[in-house]
């Protein structure tokens, strides 16, 4: 669903399409893994990144380190992985048109994408651990208005079952433990994501997620750090709109730096 690619594209090719682009235009690529972010003790505008047992100096920096799904750690979760597993419907949704899907979740999210999945799907079975949803109310009406809606109340996902794609799950009953098995095609599973901001706490402000909380700017509660994409505290998150950010994140740390000239550098 991104623009310009009508065929479809898979993650880590955009990403490598990204990366070539940026190269041509003189981007140095370091691939380590980040342990450290500090202030530089002799100068309070530089920061010190350390990274492959190596410590660079920057006056900027821009986080977009993303997030993480929330997994169930299920037998089958892994294995189906991308053959009818999935944790975002507005990327799959369209593959499951007039097939049997199950939501798992009770929330804002789980409810909203149960939803959009009615615009494709044949039946949309959402999967609630307690007898009630947490969804905003306007969503719990929406959802049982809607048709094409079923809710499996008291009940957790227990077992992804199928071949070479997903044909079933096995559903645990909470009080009895009971286990049921009901015919799928998709699993749709959310139960909460994880911001990779562990480098960022005691350095930026964060919400009570772990999102990074930013101004409409990308600019994080620190000087000369910005962010960008699933690790932002924000409404909306998809490939497009963390590109976006990345452009904003970008032009607000070039006037930061700028800004800086004749004084720090």
């Amino acid at each position: 669903n991104y623009p310009g690619i009508p065929d479809g594209i898979n993650g880590f090719d955009l990403i490598q399409l990204f990366k070539n682009q940026a190269m041509k235009f003189g981007l140095e690529s370091l691939a380590a893994d980040v342990t450290s972010i500090k202030k530089n003790n002799a100068d309070a505008v530089v920061w010190e990144i350390t990274a492959g047992g190596k410590t660079s100096r920057s006056l900027s920096i821009i986080a977009a380190t993303g997030a993480q799904w929330r997994k169930l750690g299920v037998p089958g979760e892994e294995e189906f992985a991308g053959r009818g597993v999935s944790y975002c419907a507005t990327c799959d949704g369209p593959f499951y048109r007039n097939k049997n899907v199950i939501v798992v979740g009770g929330g804002d999210t789980a409810i909203q994408e149960a939803l959009f999945l009615t615009h494709f799907a044949q039946k949309v079975t959402v999967v609630h651990r307690r007898d009630r949803l947490r969804a905003a109310d306007i969503l719990q009406k929406r959802a049982a208005a809607q048709k094409k809606i079923e809710f499996v109340w008291k009940a957790t996902l227990a077992e992804v079952v199928g071949g070479d794609l997903v044909t079933a799950v096995k559903l645990k009953n909470v009080d009895s433990g009971k286990i049921s098995e009901i015919p799928a095609e998709g699993v749709f599973i959310f139960v909460g994501r994880i911001p990779n901001t562990g480098l960022f706490k005691g350095i930026l402000q964060l919400d009570n997620t772990g999102y990074i909380i930013t101004d409409d700017n990308m600019c994080a509660s620190a000087p000369g750090i910005y962010a960008a994409g699933d690790c932002r505290a924000k409404q909306f998150r998809q490939v497009i709109t963390a590109a976006g950010d990345g452009a904003n994140a970008i032009y607000s740390a070039e006037l930061y730096i700028a800004a800086l000239k004749g004084e720090s550098y």
